[in-house]
């Protein structure tokens, strides 16, 4: 497995237009691999984020089952007049392997939270629908809904630290709330709009399963991981 980073230029037009677009920046990353790592539905995949920490810095990172090429990235939306090549790749799987239970991180997720529901008009028998969860309170339900099977527990507050009666027991955050609509590919079987709410969770979480960990660092969390969703990455406990 490998761990890569990606800085953008933004202010070129090409890296404006890749980041205006999920469908764009999916193939773009894509193309990364000439040959596409084989998926099994159970193994590893190929998992993409783009982080945004102030307007002029705006990072891609991928993890993936095969070494990435962004030589194209760099051409199009990169810093082509640096010397080094653009991106930094970093073996993961020395890091995957050393995790353990009880060991405790920051973390950030970008995620699309969704339910299914039933319409008032629906007959019995209908298929529900998918629909995104719109509230910070219902998005980390969702997440903190899935913890458990992730192999990871989101630490709780204490009762002191608490600044409201709901809502703020554990140390989670929702930010960067993102509804987004694009048009499929022309060879894709369905014409209906992409659409999904995408939105990035930080704070700190206690290993609880380290194998069951492995699996969603490496497998990602939740719908739409095509299009920058699912990718959890890890940062050490800063000191206070």
């Amino acid at each position: 497995m490998y761990l890569t980073r990606f800085r953008f230029n933004t202010a070129r037009s090409g890296a404006r237009r890749l980041l205006g677009s999920p469908h764009l920046l999916h193939g773009a990353v894509n193309m990364a691999f000439p040959v596409r790592p084989a998926r099994d539905g159970e193994g590893p995949r190929v998992l993409w984020r783009v982080d945004r920490d102030h307007q002029s810095q705006v990072q891609l990172y991928i993890v993936s089952p095969a070494q990435p090429d962004l030589t194209h990235l760099v051409e199009q939306a990169g810093w082509p007049t640096l010397a080094e090549p653009g991106w930094a790749t970093f073996a993961y799987d020395g890091f995957l392997g050393a995790l353990a239970a009880g060991d405790t991180w920051s973390f950030r997720l970008t995620a699309n939270p969704v339910h299914n529901i039933r319409l008032p008009q629906d007959k019995p028998g209908d298929r529900t629908r998918r629909t995104a969860h719109r509230t910070p309170r219902h998005q980390m339900r969702w997440l903190l809904e899935r913890q458990e099977r992730a192999g990871f527990e989101v630490i709780r507050k204490a009762a002191d630290q608490q600044l409201t009666e709901s809502g703020d027991a554990h140390e989670l955050i929702v930010r960067d709330q993102v509804p987004l609509q694009f048009h499929r590919p022309p060879t894709e079987r369905s014409r209906q709009d992409v659409r999904f709410t995408r939105v990035t969770f930080d704070g700190r979480l206690r290993i609880t399963e380290p194998d069951a960990f492995r699996r969603t660092l490496t497998q990602g969390l939740g719908k739409s991981k095509a299009y920058g969703c699912g990718l959890m990455t890890l940062a050490p406990v800063s000191k206070p």
